[in-house]
Parts: C-alpha cells; structure tokens; sequence
C-alpha cells in the first residue's frame, strides 16, 4: 500500500494564492482589450450561452445573483451585453451585442496568449495533471451543477 503523505498547511490558503497568481497573470494579458478577466469570462458565457435568463447565468457560472448584477453593470455600461425583456413581462434575458461579440473574440486571442504563456512557464504535463486535480475537487464539492460544457470559454 502506498504511503500518502499528510497534506501541511491550509488548502483554502493555498488555492486563495494559486488563484490570485494566476488571476494576476491572465488579468496581464487581457488588460490590452479593456477588460478585466472576471468580465471576459462572463461575456464569453453570455456569447456562448445567451440569451439566458441571469438566475441561469449565475448558476452556471457559479456566483450568487447580486455578484452577478454587480459584475454585468460596466459590460452593460459599455454596451457589450444588453438585459432584455424575456419571455413573460416579469423575466429578463442577458444578450450580447455585436460589439460584445467583437470584444469577446478580442479577450479571447488575448486569453490564449495567456493560456499560452503558462503552459510553457508550468509545463504542459503539470498544467494537465492541475486540470484533473481541480476537475476532480470540483466533481466532489459540486452541488449538482454540470461543468463539464464549461471546460473552453
């Protein structure tokens, strides 16, 4: 039987500066198009999933709803995504513009540089085996939500 060594230290923390790190070095790249890389990741769901209805959004990103709100007002403000009327008069829907689209596509030549960019800095294989730990911790702390259409923004 193999001897697994007792993890030192606390993992929150450690993943808290594992994810600040890598935010800063994503957020490096992305920069150059006006955006910040918690609003690329929502415009590239929106592109790809909306119009959706921002209950939806919020769950398949993962974000409480007032998060959401918070974080869709300077995309609105610079006329990137639209909240539209839904269906029935009390539902909303969440739109990208053209412009949106265009900024999306943008963030998303930048997103790769930066994608990138770590792979060659941790090295392809540490980059993979860090995806399966992950995916695995998500797998079992997930609350039923499926992320696996998630994987490529």
């Amino acid at each position: 039987m193999e001897n697994i060594r007792k993890p030192q230290g606390c993992t929150n923390l450690k993943l808290r500066q594992l994810t600040r790190m890598v935010t800063r070095h994503y957020d490096s790249y992305v920069a150059a198009t006006g955006l910040k890389n918690t609003q690329y990741a929502l415009l590239s769901y929106v592109v790809r999933l909306g119009p959706i209805r921002p209950g939806d959004l919020a769950k398949r990103m993962q974000m409480d709803a007032s998060t959401l709100t918070r974080n869709t007002q300077p995309l609105v403000a610079h006329g990137w995504i639209e909240i539209q009327p839904g269906r029935d008069a009390r539902s909303r829907v969440v739109v990208a513009t053209e412009a949106g689209r265009a900024k999306q596509a943008e963030g998303r030549r930048a997103w790769k540089q930066a994608q990138d960019a770590l792979n060659d800095k941790l090295g392809l294989e540490t980059v993979a085996t860090l995806h399966d730990i992950l995916d695995a911790g998500i797998q079992c702390l997930d609350d039923g939500i499926d992320n696996a259409s998630e994987q490529s923004l």
